[in-house]
C-alpha cells in the first residue's frame, strides 16, 4: 500500500510548486515554507524533495530560474514558463477531477 501512496502522491509536489511559483518567483527554502504555511502543517515537504522537483520542472521548461541576490544572500530564484501554466492548469484539472471522484465515494451516492 505504502508503494500506492508514494505513486498517488508523486505529483503533488509539482502542484504545489507550480502552483505557487504563478503567483511570484520564488526560491526553493521559500517554496519549502510556503507549502507548510498554505497547508497549516498539513504538508511538509523538505528541500530534498523540492530541489529535485524544481530541477525537473526547469529541464522540462515549465521554470525559468534566475540567480538573484537579495540581502547580500544569492538565491536562485524559479518562475513559471508558459508550458508551465498549461501543466499547472492540466495538473489542477486532473486533481480536481480525482478529488471529486474521491469525495463521491466517502460521501455515498445519493439514491432518488
Amino acid at each position: 500500500m505504502a508503494e500506492n501512496n508514494s505513486n498517488f502522491m508523486s505529483g503533488v509536489p509539482e502542484l504545489l510548486i507550480l502552483r505557487l511559483v504563478r503567483e511570484k518567483e520564488m526560491y526553493g527554502y521559500e517554496l519549502v515554507q510556503a507549502i507548510r504555511e498554505r497547508s497549516r502543517d498539513a504538508i511538509a515537504l523538505g528541500e530534498g524533495v523540492i530541489y529535485p522537483v524544481l530541477h525537473a520542472l526547469e529541464r522540462d521548461g515549465a521554470l525559468s530560474s534566475s540567480r538573484k541576490t537579495v540581502n547580500g544572500r544569492s538565491r536562485v530564484y524559479y518562475a513559471l514558463t508558459a508550458a508551465g501554466a498549461q501543466r499547472l492548469d492540466d495538473l489542477a484539472g486532473n486533481w480536481s477531477r480525482l478529488t471529486d471522484a474521491i469525495q463521491s465515494i466517502l460521501i455515498g451516492v445519493q439514491h432518488a
